[in-house]
């Protein structure tokens, strides 16, 4: 199988990462944690004019036709700088209405969003209980709910598209300094049933968008602990010069390596006609992901010293977004059973 870019995938990552250096560098993301929506519409429509936010979807849906692998490649370059405005909301929203509703009727919510002019947002739902009477459909923890213009709910088997004024939301903050909502649902705006298929395609996108986003961070927070451990001084020493933190060094290199080969194969197999195929690298990737995005954010904190754990170090922020990214779309825990439940695996056992 050929992972090289094309001449097209390398003109885009080159563009991509040029902007993100550029126009959102960490301490963007830094200043949005203390705002309402915690990314910027003009960015967001900027994307939009560039073409980024549609190079996954169909043309019928007002998108460019190419591949997810293009998207995941986008959302590298976001990891890198911990770009926050809604990519991945909108890959995993816009992949089920695409596949639940056809392209052409998918287009009145995702065309709009494709140009940056508005946001989606993707919940699993759960129906509510407790007092609630009579039941309703919750959501809890929606990225990217808190400002979406529609969000799409996953309700069994069905899909619920839901317009902020069918909803009653509720903002909450995450654990990266991000936005989310909980959701309680009062009218869809349409429904699809039969929906399944779709929703577990969504939800995939999502696990292996998480995957791209985290190979990013890794690669970056790397780069950072191999020049702090190059610079930083220790009795008139420089301490890379100390084997045992080489040694640290180069596991996390290790683990940056397979966490990227394991990602380049779940952005390749989305597009598998065998759904077994497509959810064992995906699962591979996630796995890989929990373990080694954890060690490399937390060896580099270690490695930073008392400076590592302050907030003024941006090796925390790289940190706080793996974790989310890690339990997004699908824990470690989850992916390890999916992974042992598919006939790959169990076969002649």
């Amino acid at each position: 199988m050929n992972f090289d870019l094309s001449e097209d995938q390398r003109l885009l990552v080159d563009t991509v990462a040029s902007f993100v250096k550029k126009q959102s560098p960490i301490g963007r993301a830094r200043k949005l944690r203390e705002d309402a929506i915690g990314w910027e519409k003009n960015v967001w429509r900027q994307m939009g004019e560039f073409g980024w936010l549609g190079v996954a979807f169909p043309e019928e849906a007002g998108g460019l036709g190419q591949s997810f692998a293009e998207a995941a490649l986008i959302l590298e370059q976001f990891g890198t700088t911990l770009v926050p405005e809604p990519y991945v909301p909108l890959l995993v929203a816009g992949t089920a209405l695409v596949r639940a509703a056809g392209a052409q009727a998918a287009s009145k919510w995702l065309a709009p969003a494709i140009e940056g002019k508005t946001s989606l947002a993707f919940a699993n739902g759960t129906e509510g209980g407790g007092g609630i009477h009579p039941p309703v459909l919750l959501a809890r923890w929606v990225i990217n709910g808190h400002a979406a213009d529609h969000i799409v709910v996953a309700d069994g088997d069905k899909l619920l598209v839901v317009d902020r004024a069918g909803a009653e939301i509720t903002p909450v903050a995450t654990m990266d300094g991000r936005k989310a909502a909980m959701i309680k649902v009062k009218k869809p705006a349409a429904t699809f049933e039969k929906a399944r298929e779709a929703i577990d395609l969504a939800n995939d996108v999502g696990a292996a968008a998480a995957c791209a986003e985290g190979t990013g961070i890794m690669r970056t927070v790397l780069a950072m602990t191999c020049d702090y451990l190059r610079t930083r001084d220790q009795f008139g020493v420089k301490i890379g010069t100390f084997q045992a933190l080489q040694h640290r060094a180069v596991d996390m290199f290790v683990e940056t390596e397979l966490s990227r080969s394991t990602s380049i194969l779940a952005m390749i197999k989305i597009a598998a006609e065998n759904a077994d195929e497509r959810k064992s690298a995906i699962s591979a990737a996630k796995v890989q992901l929990a373990w080694g995005g954890r060690y490399v954010t937390q060896q580099s904190i270690q490695l930073h010293g008392g400076i590592g754990i302050t907030d003024e170090a941006d090796v925390g922020l790289y940190f706080k977004r793996m974790h989310i990214l890690n339990t997004l779309y699908g824990d470690e825990e989850h992916h390890l059973a999916r992974f042992g439940s598919l006939p790959s695996f169990t076969s002649g056992v």
